[in-house]
Order: C-alpha cells, then structure tokens, then sequence
C-alpha cells in the first residue's frame, strides 16, 4: 500500500549491525553437497548476483510446480485407469528440482565469493523459500496423487502446514537464538525427492501402489516421513537449541 512505512527507522537501523550466523551438522551437507557446491560456484562469473541465482532456482521450482499442474491439473494422473503424466516429464522434474536445489546452496557461497553478502539478500532468500514449500509439496504430491491409491487431499493440506511450520520454526529458532539451525530434513527431502522423481520414470507410478512393508504403503511412508521428521527431529532439535 502508498505510503505505508512497512519497517521502521529502527529496523532498518538494524541492518548494519546484522550478521548472518548459520550452523549445519548434516553428514549429508556437510561431506556430500558442501563439497559439490564449492566446486560448482567457481563456475559462475564474479559479475553474477546471488540475488540472480536466487531467483533462478526459484523460477524452476515455479516451473516444475506449472509443468506438473499442466499434466496433472487434478491430481489423479497418478491414479489406477487414468493417464499417467509422462516419463520424460518426471525426469525434466528431477533434474530441475535437483538443479534448483544445488542454486539454492550455491548463492550464498557466491555471495560471500564477490564479497556482496547482504542481510536483504538472506531475507530475499528466505522469502522465496517460504513460497517454494507450498510449490514443491504439491508437485510432489502428483506421484501418488489421489484415488484408491493415493493421498486425500486434506492430508495434502496438513502435510503443508507441517513443511511450513517447519520453515517458521527454524525461523523462530533463530530469531530467538541468533543462529539459523539449518534442518536436516531439507536436505535429505532434496535429494531424496529428486531421486524418487527420476525413478518414477524408470519403473512406473504404478509401484508405488505395492505395499511398502506388509500392508504399509508408500504414500503412507511418505506422509509418515514428512511429519516425523518434523515433529521428532525438527521440533524437539529447535526447541533444544532455543532453551540452550
């Protein structure tokens, strides 16, 4: 809206005292992708912002998200006796997922690279990805879908809201402690997801209707995995850290 002071001269003021202060303790990060990113920011020139990267690996999460509404605009192309979204379609999505994700942990690097780190470059960071949590659970939704083998779409509704207080909590988290607690469940959700994406296309939607463990499904694992890992790790770990 015209003329509404949306931060204050205090908080702005805040800016220039504000230094970004992360931890990440994930095996996976820490000895698999930290490594790989490091290798792949050299790739980029000098000249390019992390603000550009940013916003490119959110554009392919939108772009997965419109590519997958296109196909699947019902969210029953996974079910048994509808067409099914096609091979190709899945693989373009686990590349680009993949690529999005390896942007997403490249443009800080680049940043403190050329030296442009800025405290509205992490919040411009950050605000795309609260936006992505919406985009990337419902296209990973579209593999099991709805139908007689597929999520009810109030689950779906309530696994957004798990992934989004997932996000605000660390937030919390931080803005409490002073330190972004990166989540283990990020990364692994990536690169699993990205996996899972391409293995559609190899073996069919049709394998994820077999049973799991005995009469245990993978839709029911996938919903399990989301909101355990929220409750039982990324709860109890962020309020562990906050009474520390």
């Amino acid at each position: 809206m015209a003329g509404y002071e949306y931060v204050s001269p205090e908080q702005l003021a805040g800016f220039d005292k504000y230094k970004y202060s992360a931890v990440d303790t994930n095996p996976l990060s820490l000895y698999v992708m930290h490594p790989f990113w490091n290798t792949i920011v050299k790739v980029f020139p000098t000249w390019l912002a992390p603000n550009l990267i940013t916003f490119s690996g959110f554009l392919l999460v939108v772009f997965n998200f419109l590519l997958m509404a296109y196909f699947d605009p019902d969210f029953y192309a996974s079910a048994p006796g509808h067409k099914h979204v096609p091979d190709w379609v899945w693989i373009v999505v686990g590349i680009l997922n993949f690529v999005a994700y390896t942007l997403d942990g490249v443009d800080g690097k680049q940043a403190r690279r050329t030296n442009s780190s800025t405290p509205l470059g992490e919040l411009f960071d950050h605000g795309l990805d609260s936006w992505s949590c919406v985009y990337f659970v419902v296209t990973v939704y579209s593999i099991f879908g709805r139908g007689s083998t597929g999520v009810s779409v109030f689950v779906l509704y309530l696994l957004l809201w798990v992934v989004l207080f997932s996000f605000i909590l660390s937030h919390w988290e931080k803005y409490n402690t002073g330190i972004l607690f990166l989540p283990w469940g990020y990364d692994i959700s990536q690169v699993t997801i990205s996996f899972v994406y391409i293995v559609t296309a190899v073996v069919g939607v049709e394998a994820w209707y077999e049973p799991f463990l005995f009469n245990f499904l993978y839709r029911d694992l996938f919903t399990t995995m989301i909101i355990g890992c929220a409750l039982c790790v990324t709860l109890p770990m962020s309020l562990l850290n906050f009474f520390r």
